[in-house]
């Protein structure tokens, strides 16, 4: 039974588990949304290989677990690398196809390669992100969904809330900006001045612990100042939801089901 209150969880904490599984596990544990994981190399949930069989199959098993999906976190390769533009368009269509199949409200994207280090200069690499970012942006209001990116994202191009910046001056307004917990302290930054600074272009919320260089810890393990993080968005007017991304090292598969809960329960609290 989902309990009210509580924040969505990401099918990335239980990445262990085939989709049918996780899905399962997510509902047992009494949530009522998730973000779906379609992350090469991190979950596999939805295949890199993506087929429009795939995407009506992928779907089909979503809708049939009853819960809601607020986004598909996504990657369409090295934004900031170039591509095949053929292949790039499939697979981003294919995505959004599934995005709106499943009634979630966005794509959501990476900011640049898994790689700090620019390949031809910073200012042209971001230029490079956001014009790959503004059209995604373009494909997916002809589907009625939208385009978050996730930026700052500790081991990606965009690693710190500065970079961040260098990035949201080239965007949109339209793209959202995702704001994750864990690659803010990672990078050496407060997610409560994030939301200071990008206060209004903030499109939703992923939630893990992490210290400084470190970003897989449950929540209580690591520094992420919850509390104030949530105060500072009370206090720009956040309306958006939050969603656990317990993509965690510090526990075990059998101890999942467990840790989401408990901190589902506290962050339902703030």
């Amino acid at each position: 039974m989902e309990r009210t209150g509580w924040p969505g969880c990401s099918t990335i904490s239980f990445r262990h588990l085939p989709l049918a599984a996780a899905l399962s596990v997510i509902g047992e544990c009494g949530f009522g949304e998730i973000d779906l994981g379609a992350l090469p190399g991190v979950c596999d949930h939805v295949p890199y290989d993506l087929t429009d069989e795939a995407v009506r199959e992928v779907a089909a098993e979503v809708r049939a677990s009853g819960l809601r999906v607020r986004s598909v976190n996504g990657d369409i390769g090295d934004l900031n690398r170039p591509h095949d533009a053929a292949g790039r368009a499939a697979h981003l269509r294919r995505l959004l196809d599934l995005t709106a199949s499943c009634g979630a409200q966005a794509l959501v994207l990476p900011c640049g390669a898994q790689s700090r280090d620019p390949l031809t200069s910073l200012d042209e690499d971001v230029d490079l992100v956001a014009a790959q970012l503004h059209a995604a942006a373009e494909a997916a209001a002809r589907h009625g969904v939208a385009i978050w990116v996730e930026a700052p994202h500790h081991h990606r191009l965009c690693w710190n809330t500065d970079l961040a910046g260098h990035l949201a001056r080239r965007l949109d307004p339209a793209v959202g900006l995702v704001l994750d917990t864990s690659h803010i302290v990672a990078s050496g930054g407060h997610p409560a001045d994030y939301v200071e600074r990008f206060a209004g272009r903030i499109a939703h919320v992923h939630l893990r612990d992490a210290t400084p260089g470190h970003i897989h810890l449950s929540i209580g393990n690591g520094v992420v100042d919850f509390p104030a993080t949530f105060a500072a968005l009370r206090a720009a007017g956040y309306r958006g939801h939050c969603s656990l991304e317990l993509e965690t090292r510090d526990v075990t598969d059998d101890e999942r089901p467990a840790a989401a809960v408990k901190a589902a329960e506290y962050i339902a609290g703030l």
